[in-house]
C-alpha cells in the first residue's frame, strides 16, 4: 500500500516558519512513521538567486525600519491577498509551483507562510484536488492567512480562531491545536544533567535568544547591565543564532567576557539549553515562545518587531507566561528570583501546571494525523 504524504511548504521570511513546518514533520512521522513527508521554502526551492535575495532585503528591513514593518503590517490587517496579487505572485515567482506539486503527489499540502498559501489556494481554484491546511505560526490573525479554498486552519489559541471568524472563516473549518513544536520539547530533561552535558557550572542560568535571525547585538543597555551586574552570580548563554556580526561584537566586549557567560551562534541544542536554563530572555517570535511555553519557563520579552511580535507578547503577557523587559528593574526582580532554588522550583512548576491547561506539544501532530484518516 502507498504510504501518505505530507507536503508541507513554508517561505524563509523569519526562521519560525519553516521551524514550524519542520517540527509539524518530525512530530507527524514519530507518531506515524508510515506518513512520508516533505517541507520546501517554496521561493527559494523555486528561486534559488531571487528567493535568497528577497528575504535578505526583508531581513534588513526588519532590523533597520521595524516601525514601517509595523505600519504595513497594522494597514493590511483585515485584507487577503486579492486574486491580481495572487496571480502576480505565481506569474513571477511560483510558475512551477503545479508542477513541483503533480510530482510529489501529496495527499495533504500545509501551508505555514501565508504566500505558498495563496499560491496553492489559486491553484486549488483552478482545479487541484488536493487538502490544504493553513497553520498559523503566530498569536494572531492577520488577513492574509485567509482564502476561501483553504480546508482547514490550525490555530494557536480560541483568541486567534475569534480572529478569524471575524475575517469570515467558517467556525468549523478552524481546530485550536496550538504551535507544534519539535519533539525534542515534548519531555523535559534533569537540570544538572543538561548543564554538565554543556559544560555549564551548576548556578543559577539564563537563557537569552537573539531571535530567529541572530537580532542581538551588544549595544542593548539592558544586555551590558545585565552581564555587568550579575555575571558573578548567574550564568548566562547567549544565542545569537546566524549573526557572526553580533557573535563578534559580543565576544569583542569586556563585558561578556568572562567565565559564567556563554556566546553561541547557530545551535540545534536549544530544547536541551532551555533544560538547562531558569529564565529565558527572547524577542517575542511565535516559535521561540512556544518552545518556551513547552518547557514551562519563565520568559522575558525584548524588543518586538511591530506586529506580530507585540501580539505574541501581549498574549504571554496576558496569560502569565512572561513579562516585558522594560528597564533595569525587571532584570533585578528575576535575576533575584532564580538564585532563590525553592521559589525557582515553585514557580516552574506553576508554569507547567498552566501550560497542560492551555497546551499540549503533540496536539497539532495529532491533529493532522485525525483529519488525515
Amino acid at each position: 500500500m502507498r504510504k501518505k504524504r505530507v507536503l508541507l511548504l513554508s517561505e524563509g521570511f523569519g526562521s519560525g516558519h519553516t521551524q514550524a513546518a519542520y517540527a509539524l514533520a518530525v512530530g507527524i512521522r514519530q507518531l506515524n512513521p508510515d506518513i512520508r513527508t516533505r517541507v520546501i521554502e517554496l521561493g527559494k526551492f523555486l528561486n534559488p538567486v531571487l528567493g535568497p535575495w528577497i528575504v535578505s532585503a526583508y531581513r534588513k528591513t526588519v532590523s533597520k525600519q521595524p516601525k514601517l514593518v509595523g505600519m504595513m503590517y497594522r494597514t493590511n490587517y483585515k485584507r487577503s491577498l486579492n486574486r491580481f496579487t495572487q496571480l502576480a505572485l505565481h506569474r513571477i515567482f511560483y510558475t512551477q509551483t503545479s508542477q513541483v506539486i503533480t510530482q510529489l503527489k501529496p495527499d495533504l499540502i500545509i501551508c505555514t507562510h501565508p504566500v505558498p498559501n495563496a499560491v496553492v489556494a489559486r491553484l486549488k481554484r483552478l482545479g487541484l484536488n488536493v487538502p490544504l491546511y493553513t497553520l498559523i505560526t503566530d498569536y494572531d490573525a492577520h488577513g492574509t492567512w485567509t482564502n476561501a479554498e483553504v480546508n482547514k486552519y490550525l490555530v494557536s489559541t480560541p483568541v486567534v480562531k475569534r480572529k478569524l471568524i471575524e475575517h469570515g472563516i467558517p467556525e468549523a473549518k478552524i481546530e485550536v491545536t496550538g504551535i507544534p513544536v519539535h519533539p525534542n520539547f515534548w519531555m523535559t530533561y534533569d537540570k544538572k544533567d543538561m548543564q554538565k552535558q554543556f559544560g555549564l557550572k551548576p548556578m543559577p542560568t539564563v537563557l537569552v535568544m537573539g531571535g530567529g535571525w541572530g537580532l542581538l547585538n551588544d549595544d542593548n543597555d539592558l544586555f551590558e547591565y545585565m552581564a555587568k551586574t550579575y555575571r558573578e552570580q548567574v550564568q548566562m548563554i547567549f544565542c545569537v543564532g546566524s549573526n557572526e556580526k553580533a557573535k563578534e561584537s559580543l565576544e569583542s566586549n569586556p563585558s561578556f567576557r568572562h567565565p559564567n557567560i556563554r556566546i553561541l551562534g547557530f545551535t540545534r541544542e536549544v530544547s536541551k539549553l532551555m533544560d538547562a536554563s531558569d529564565l529565558l530572555i527572547t524577542k517575542p517570535g511565535g516559535m521561540t515562545c512556544t518552545e518556551g511555553l513547552s518547557k514551562g519557563m519563565p520568559m522575558l520579552f525584548y524588543e518586538p518587531i511591530p506586529g506580530q511580535e507585540e501580539e505574541n507578547c501581549e498574549y504571554f503577557v496576558r496569560n502569565g507566561f512572561g513579562e516585558m523587559l522594560a528597564d533595569e528593574s525587571s532584570i533585578d526582580k528575576w535575576f533575584t528570583l532564580i538564585q532563590q532554588p525553592y521559589t525557582t522550583v515553585q514557580y516552574r512548576r506553576t508554569l507547567m501546571t498552566k501550560r497542560n491547561q492551555q497546551y499540549n506539544p503533540e496536539q497539532c501532530s495529532r491533529a493532522v494525523l485525525q483529519m488525515m484518516q
